[in-house]
C-alpha cells in the first residue's frame, strides 16, 4: 500500500483541502469531518474500497478503514497533504460531539470518562485471575500474604468512585483534585460500606432531614454518583469563578464545588442515581437468567449490533456494576462470542472472494477482530454482506449457548478474544470454556456463511 497515493485519493474523494473541517484516527479508521457533504465523491470512495478495507459514514463522520497500523501511515500522509489547514482545525471532538444525537452524546460522555480508567480495572482483573490460579493449584499462602493480594486485587474497585470522579472531573473541565477529594468522600470509613449493607453485615446511616429520613450509606462500586459528581463539581467550580473577586477564588471556589457536590451526592442524587444502577445491572442479570440460556443467546446475537450503534460504550459501566456486585462479568465471553461470530463470517467471505486483491483487504480488516476491535470487519466486510452478518449473529447464539452451558465467566473485564484469555488464568477449565466459545462461534459462522451466503467479487 502506497500510503501517500490512498492519502491523496482520500482527500479528493471528500472534497480537498479546502472541504476539510477535522480529522483524526483511531486504532483502525481514518475520520474526517467536512465542511459540505455535498462535495464528496461517492464515485471516487467505491473506488477507493478496492485500496483500503472499506468506508462508512456515522455521526457526520466519513470514515475510512486502513487497518491497524497502517492508518497511522495514511493519517501522517494526510495530515501533510492538508497543509496549512490543519493548524486552523478546531478540536476534534469538539466538531465530533456537534453531529451526535443526545443519546451518542451520553454513551460518548460515558466512554470518555470510564475508558482512561480500564487499563487499571484490566490490571485489578488479571491480578485475581492469578490469585485465582495460585489457590487452585494448591498453593498455600499465609494469611499475611494473603491479606496483600486482596489488597493488590481489591483496591480498585473499592475506590472505584475515586477514579470515576477524577476522571469525570477532568472531562467536564473542572479540578480533578477536587474530584479526588470528592470521590474519596464517598467511600469514607465513616459511612457504612456499601457491601456491609447489601450482605446484612452493617446497617445504612439514617439521617432525618425535615422530618424526612434518608439512608446513607458509602458509594463502593459504583458508576453513575461519581460521573455525576465530577460534571457537578466542573459546573459549580466554572460559575463560582465567575462572581467570586479573585483574590478570593482559591479559598471560595474549591469550598464551594465539594460542599455543594458532596452534599447533592449524599442527600438528593446519589440515592437515585444508585438505585438506577441497581435496577440495570438487575435487568442484565434477569435477561443472563432466563431458562435454557435464551437471554445468553439474545445477547451473543445482538451485542455486535450495539456496536455499530455506538452504544456499546455505556456497556462498560455495567460490566462494573456486574463485578462489583456478583463478582464475575458475564458480559465478557458473550460479547467475545458475538465477536467470533462475525470472524467466523467475515473469514468465510474472505474465502468466496476470487478477486486476491479484494479477498486480502477482507482478511486486514478481520484481523482486527482478534485484538476486540470489530468496526472494520462489521462495515468493511459483513455488513456490506447482509446475509453474512446474520450468520455470524448466528454464530454469536451457538457461543452464547457454549458460555450458558460450561458457565464461563470471568471476574474482569475491558479485553476481549485473544488477550481475553489472560481473564481465565484462575483455571484450566475456565480457560478451555472460553476457547470452547470462542471455536463454537467461529465455526457456526463460517460454515452457515459458507453454506448459504454467496458473493459476487
Amino acid at each position: 500500500m502506497d500510503y501517500k497515493v490512498i492519502a491523496h485519493r482520500i482527500l479528493s474523494a471528500v472534497g480537498g483541502k479546502d472541504n476539510l473541517q477535522n480529522f483524526e484516527h483511531c486504532a483502525t479508521r481514518l475520520r474526517i469531518i467536512v465542511v459540505d457533504d455535498s462535495r464528496v465523491d461517492s464515485m471516487q470512495i467505491e473506488a477507493l474500497k478496492e485500496e483500503i478495507g472499506g468506508y462508512f459514514y456515522q455521526t457526520g463522520q466519513h470514515q475510512f478503514i486502513i487497518g491497524t497500523g497502517k492508518v497511522n501511515y495514511v493519517y501522517e500522509a494526510f495530515k501533510e497533504l492538508s497543509g496549512d489547514s490543519q493548524n486552523e482545525m478546531s478540536d476534534f471532538k469538539k466538531d465530533a460531539y456537534s453531529n451526535l444525537k443526545p443519546m451518542q452524546k451520553l454513551m460518548r460522555i460515558f466512554a470518555d470518562v470510564l475508558v482512561p480508567l480500564i487499563p487499571a480495572l484490566v490490571t485489578t482483573g488479571l491480578l485475581m485471575g492469578i490469585r485465582g490460579l495460585i489457590t487452585n493449584l494448591g498453593v498455600e499462602m499465609t494469611p499475611e500474604f494473603l491479606t496483600l493480594f486482596e489488597m493488590v486485587t481489591d483496591v480498585a474497585f473499592a475506590f472505584l468512585p475515586v477514579l470515576i470522579t477524577y476522571s469525570a472531573t477532568k472531562r467536564f473541565g473542572g479540578n480533578p483534585i477536587l474530584g479526588i477529594v470528592v470521590g474519596l468522600m464517598m467511600v469514607a470509613p465513616q459511612l457504612p460500606n456499601a457491601w456491609a449493607v447489601a450482605s446484612g453485615d452493617a446497617n445504612p446511616l439514617v439521617i432525618s432531614i425535615f422530618g424526612l429520613s434518608i439512608n446513607i450509606v458509602g458509594y463502593q462500586g459504583s458508576v453513575l454518583p461519581g460521573i455525576f459528581a465530577g460534571w457537578l463539581i466542573a459546573y459549580v467550580e466554572r460559575n463560582v469563578r465567575k462572581v467570586v473577586p479573585s483574590m478570593m477564588d482559591l479559598i471560595i471556589t474549591p469550598f464551594t464545588s465539594i460542599l455543594v457536590s458532596i452534599t447533592v451526592i449524599l442527600f438528593v442524587v446519589g440515592p437515585i442515581l444508585h438505585g438506577v444502577e441497581n435496577f440495570s445491572t438487575q435487568g442484565v442479570l434477569a435477561l443472563t437468567q432466563m431458562p435454557f440460556g435464551i437471554g445468553h443467546i439474545i445477547y451473543a446475537a445482538f451485542q455486535q449490533i450495539i456496536v455499530i450503534t455506538g452504544l456499546h460504550h455505556a456497556l462498560s459501566m455495567i460490566e462494573i456494576q456486574l463485578i462489583t456486585e456478583t463478582g464475575v462479568n458475564i458480559l465478557q465471553p458473550l460479547g467475545t462470542a458475538s465477536m467470533a461470530g462475525q470472524f467466523g463470517a467475515a473469514i468465510a467471505v474472505a474465502t468466496l472472494i476470487r478477486n486476491n486483491k479484494q479477498r486480502s483487504n477482507a482478511v486486514s480488516a478481520s484481523i482486527s477482530t482478534l485484538f476486540g476491535i470489530t468496526e472494520p470487519l462489521l462495515f468493511g466486510v459483513t455488513l456490506p454482506n447482509p446475509k453474512a452478518f446474520v450468520m455470524g449473529m448466528i454464530g454469536g447464539a451457538v457461543g452464547g449457548v457454549v458460555t450458558f452451558l460450561l458457565n464461563v465467566a470471568p471476574a474482569g473485564m475491558g479485553i476481549t478474544f485473544i488477550p481475553g484469555l489472560l481473564l481465565y488464568t484462575d483455571s484450566f477449565g475456565s480457560l478451555i470454556g472460553y476457547v470452547l466459545v470462542i471455536l463454537s462461534a467461529f465455526t457456526a459462522a463460517f460454515v452457515l456463511t459458507r453454506l448459504f451466503v454467496k458473493v459476487e467479487a
